[in-house]
């Protein structure tokens, strides 16, 4: 697999308490990467040490081939969940200095800011102090002089904090559009509806220690239970429901729906869909029959609850 990003068996304590414990991970290339985990979990701790603001105790990280130096300050874009702004400071001559400090010209950070201000509509805020915008206008500026040097990295943590629903669509549309140019992206939040939408892996760090990792489709397969939910519309529920029993397992469930039909959850155990159709159809109309894929959310929960 071509990679953009290896972490191998990172270790950082601070006193007695362990952050990382041996965190192996791999990011491929070109992906939108989720890396998930409960506050404490330790991602931030990764984060920090991938940005080299602070070291491991032990392990390594290697950037495109490379182990991690500081020559690759340049090729990592960071956004910080807690933004690091200068208030005072006007937001074009601050962008400008942050520019020149991932090494642009003068000319090549106005360049690529005349063009992001326009894409973002934030033209007119070049004169305004940071201080005077609201957090999620400040958020739009933390997000330009993220990606204003073309990193082949991103890291983003918690992305959308701060912004309305308008602002934080257009923010992924950004994201997503760096990623089809080829930006590999690490994306760390507590948003599962942004996962499911926007990251191909995840991996998931709980306690200090990796539990899952993988491509988000066989990250699901793992955790598939076999459930369809179906509705019927049926004269005989008892027919059907004795049909049903000698074959599968079944509960009453609900789901958003225009008919007042019947609403099971079935598992199939050993059977195949197409069984537990052809029993449905012969008792009745099915007006609904999908398979109970587990969300990101619930593989979540799942694996830090157990």
């Amino acid at each position: 697999m071509n990679t953009i990003l290896e972490v191998k068996n990172v270790v950082k304590q601070y006193g007695d308490y362990t952050a990382l414990n041996e965190v192996s991970l791999t990011v491929p290339k070109g992906s939108i990467y989720g890396l998930l985990g409960p506050n404490g979990a330790g991602k931030t701790s990764l984060i920090r040490i991938i940005n080299q603001i602070t070291m491991p105790d032990s392990g390594e990280i290697i950037l495109d081939g490379e182990k991690l130096n500081p020559s690759h300050v340049g090729t990592i874009g960071y956004m910080p969940e807690e933004r690091g702004l200068y208030k005072t400071m006007k937001v074009g001559e601050q962008c400008l200095y942050l520019a020149q400090l991932k090494g642009l010209s003068k000319a090549e950070a106005k360049h690529e800011l005349d063009y992001w201000f326009e894409r973002l509509e934030i033209k007119g805020w070049w004169d305004k102090k940071i201080q005077e915008l609201s957090k999620g206008m400040a958020q739009k500026v933390q997000f330009v002089v993220t990606v204003l040097h073309k990193p082949k990295l991103l890291i983003l943590d918690e992305p959308f904090s701060g912004f309305d629903p308008v602002n934080a669509n257009l923010i992924k549309d950004e994201i997503i559009e760096l990623n089809k140019q080829g930006t590999s992206v690490i994306f760390s939040t507590h948003r599962m509806e942004s996962v499911e939408e926007m990251c191909d892996h995840i991996a998931l760090i709980h306690k200090s220690n990796k539990l899952i990792e993988g491509k988000l489709t066989d990250v699901k397969k793992q955790f598939r239970t076999n459930n369809y939910e179906v509705g019927v519309l049926t004269n005989n529920v008892e027919g059907l429901m004795y049909d049903l029993t000698q074959k599968f397992t079944i509960a009453q469930t609900d789901f958003k729906s225009l008919n007042d039909e019947l609403k099971l959850e079935v598992n199939l155990g050993n059977a195949t869909p197409n069984e537990l159709l052809t029993i449905l159809v012969q008792r009745g109309q099915v007006t609904h029959f999908m398979e109970k894929i587990p969300s990101v959310n619930d593989i979540f929960i799942k694996t830090v609850t157990d």
